[in-house]
């Protein structure tokens, strides 16, 4: 409606952890990556007891299946809503060229160091059974207990430590406390015996130890938590994990635990749950003595993966990582000064941008041990005792991309080497759903694929999404952008607030509050859903309120019915064709012109707050008008346009009244599509999306010859609306009808508001059936004498 060409992309995010479990859930299987395909396999029709184990292709298969459907009922729903993006861009993250993309991108972040793969300690799902990355991790608080449990000093006192994880005791490696704490100062640099599994560790110090937490000295243990691996990295400890990859402990103990007796306090926790574990070891630790005080309940954060049920726990594992400035100054200044770059809308979300990027504690973690994906595009050859050479990656031509290593063949290799020494293997891991997502406006503009399509729209403008993926597709993006271009990816970013239930709670499933959009797109048509969406602002969350909805749907009706009342009356010979070409020189009643003058100043909020990213300002001012030009503006113009005083002031009116009808429609447009494009079509050729957006110099045109300019318009408007209201509550007040005449009235107020009351007072006297009007000079705010 600016008269410019708009790129709306659409995009299905489909591939991800969310994709597989719904998949698994709906059709009751599980991916067992070591089966043979089977082309016949048919779902179970109604499933029971366990999950049905089926191949990695057969499980891609049902995920591509159950996504197309999903797909289709969104875009049911986007269509239905109104929304103008070009279906004919439609790309989905898996589809071929998206992985085409994608691999494309990791491949460049690998030539140039960017992306690289290391074993490291990483925050492992035991649902999911993958790694995650920190920005998918939340805290949660869960109940848990203390255990004050008794190290042994080398002279035979005890030193006591306070843990919420006793079962991580065999994985001990060290006990840390504050440099500045004197408790502790002589015993730094000093040995304690771990209980029960009789493991001499050091006493070290390191400024992130607490000396307000429990007793002031903590154990590190390989690994418990972030911490943990802080520690263990800042004082180069030894590793002894002891926490398998299902969330149970390890058949057998550390290496470190060789007595007798420890290796038997290990059996009795082998194979457990954490859980379990932890009540069991609370009991020896008590039989032997070494309890000191618990377990005392506590309620603590403990780190979840925002799609899982258990608690995360950190094993080593080897995983692809791509340099996020977390340990690259540079980078990570460069990544906040990209962040000042950005308009921000609201301005205050830039905060949330930089916390995150200071707050970064590792590279970002973008390989998962998941099946529905874009797989990781390299191979490793095998050495001849048929070991992975991971320090070799075979990559692809960039003329195979898209790749599947775990079904392709890499350059100058056989099917037949796959797994045999001297051969090669697949990379067996798929990225993270982000690492595509992060370059949606690649994937969008097809990057690589289309250059001129590229050229024409990237940098993109604008990027509009939520405040809780700052951390994650925001940030995500900006990254891969300067990583690969040195650009941003978009200039402004609008970022809304959540949908909550009607008693300002978050939506979630598993509390059953969630309400879906085709139940009351149905119920109250599309308009009236946009128009409640529109209602909340950027950076703050918005109720789901139907009584919301009523209004506007009661606006969306309104509109009809104004439009039928003013496209009925006989067209004023300058609106036989365009109104906008030279209607306003027809306009000759000052509270016509008044009227047009006060759209005018509304045009211009509307547009200043729509080029400011305030869409619910701009739909507060044209409602704000409208129900005006409703209420009173119409009712007081009504008999002028049947033509009661004669061909101009009628022509006058109708003129006035279509001017602005053209006017309303197009300010309601972006908001209120289908009303609008309904009304627009009984009068007007193409679609008022495809209209001009209104500029005020169309309806605030000087006076001509034989016109009457509307001096103070504001004033004129302030006059004849405050009469009309006057006489409307004493008829009401008195139950009689609208339509019944008034014997008098009388109206006391200061010169200008008479004087201005003057100018409209035969549009008064006609809507409210005045016999005979009194204007009476004072000093006072207007009062109204109203006889019937």
């Amino acid at each position: 409606m600016r008269g410019k060409k708009v790129f709306y992309p659409i995009g299905w995010d489909d591939n991800g952890l969310a994709t597989e479990r719904r998949v698994q859930n709906y059709f009751h299987v599980r991916c067992d990556p070591a089966l043979p395909y089977d082309p016949a396999f048919v779902p179970p029709a109604s499933p029971n007891g366990e999950q049905v184990a089926i191949s990695r292709r057969s499980f891609v298969e049902l995920c591509h299946r159950l996504t197309d459907l999903d797909e289709q009922a969104f875009e049911e729903v986007w269509r239905r809503l109104g929304l103008s993006m070009d279906w004919s861009t439609m790309y989905r993250t898996i589809d071929d060229g998206s992985r085409a993309i994608s691999q494309r991108a990791f491949l460049r972040n690998l030539a140039r160091g960017e992306a690289y793969l290391a074993e490291a300690p990483s925050l492992w799902d035991v649902t999911f059974q993958t790694a995650v990355a920190q920005a998918e991790v939340e805290d949660r608080e869960v109940t848990g207990a203390t255990h004050r449990i008794a190290f042994h000093r080398p002279d035979g006192e005890i030193l006591p430590v306070i843990t919420t994880r006793p079962e991580l005791l065999p994985a001990c490696v060290a006990v840390v406390a504050h440099p500045g704490d004197e408790r502790y100062a002589g015993l730094i640099g000093t040995t304690v015996t771990t209980p029960l599994f009789g493991v001499e560790v050091p006493v070290l110090a390191h400024h992130l130890a607490d000396p307000a937490k429990g007793t002031g000295i903590a154990m590190v243990c390989t690994f418990g938590d972030s911490l943990d691996v802080t520690w263990w990295r800042d004082l180069r400890l030894p590793a002894r994990p002891v926490m398998g990859r299902d969330g149970r402990l390890l058949a057998g103990p550390p290496a470190a635990i060789t007595s007798r007796a420890g290796r038997a306090a290990y059996r009795q926790l082998a194979g457990e749950t954490a859980l379990a574990a932890r009540k069991r070891i609370a009991g020896m630790l008590s039989a032997a003595g070494d309890l000191l005080a618990g377990p005392d309940p506590v309620r603590h954060p403990v780190n979840f993966y925002e799609k899982g049920t258990q608690p995360l726990e950190i094993v080593t594992t080897r995983q692809w990582y791509i340099r996020n400035g977390a340990y690259d100054e540079d980078l990570r200044a460069a990544l906040l000064a990209r962040g000042r770059q950005i308009d921000w809308h609201p301005p205050f979300m830039q905060v949330r941008y930089e916390n995150w990027v200071n707050g970064l504690a590792g590279d970002w973690l973008i390989s998962r041990q998941r099946f529905f994906g874009v797989p990781i595009p390299v191979w490793y050859p095998l050495d001849g005792e048929g070991r992975p050479r991971y320090d070799a990656p075979i990559i692809p031509a960039d003329d195979a991309l898209p790749v599947d290593p775990a079904a392709d063949t890499p350059p100058g290799y056989t099917p037949g080497q796959r797994g045999q020494p001297r051969g090669f293997a697949g990379d067996p891991d798929v990225m993270d759903t982000w690492a595509t997502s992060s370059l949606t406006p690649q994937l969008a503009a097809r990057w690589s694929l289309d250059g001129d399509l590229f050229d024409r729209v990237y940098p993109m403008d604008l990027r509009p999404q939520a405040h809780e993926i700052i951390r994650t597709w925001l940030f995500y993006t900006v990254l891969r952008a300067h990583a690969e271009s040195g650009t941003l990816p978009w200039r402004h970013a609008a970022i809304s607030g959540w949908v909550l239930d009607p008693d300002r709670k978050k939506m979630s499933k598993s509390v059953g509050n969630v309400v879906t959009p085709m139940d009351p797109l149905r119920k109250y048509g599309s308009d009236a859903v946009r128009y409640w969406a529109a209602s909340g602002r950027l950076g703050a969350d918005v109720t789901f309120d139907p009584a919301q909805l009523r209004v506007g749907r009661r606006l969306a009706i309104k509109i009809l019915n104004a439009s039928r009342f003013i496209l009925g009356l006989a067209a004023p010979d300058a609106d036989r064709g365009d109104p906008g070409d030279d209607g306003c020189e027809a306009v000759s009643e000052p509270l016509d012109a008044a009227m047009l003058d006060r759209l005018g100043g509304v045009i211009g909020r509307c547009t200043r707050a729509l080029d400011d990213y305030d869409h619910t300002g701009a739909l507060a001012t044209a409602e704000e008008f409208f129900w005006f030009f409703c209420d009173d503006y119409l009712e007081l113009v009504k008999g002028r346009a049947y033509g009661e005083r004669g061909e101009q002031p009628g022509r006058s009116a109708r003129t006035a009244l279509r001017l602005a009808l053209s006017v309303i429609l197009r300010l309601f447009a972006p908001f209120l599509p289908y009303v609008t494009e309904e009304v627009w079509s009984w009068w007007q050729d193409g679609s008022v999306h495809n209209a001009a957006w209104p500029v005020p110099g169309e309806v605030t045109r000087e006076p001509g010859p034989g016109q009457v300019e509307a001096a103070r318009p504001a004033a004129v408007l302030s006059a004849a609306s405050g009469a009309i209201a006057a006489i409307r509550g004493a008829k009401s007040g008195a139950q009689v009808s609208m339509r019944a005449p008034v014997r008098a009235l009388v109206v006391t107020a200061r010169q200008d508001h008479l004087d201005a009351l003057l100018a409209v007072l035969r549009d008064v006297e006609a809507a409210g059936r005045v016999e005979r009007t009194e204007l009476c000079r004072g000093d006072a705010e207007p009062a109204y004498q109203v006889t019937l």
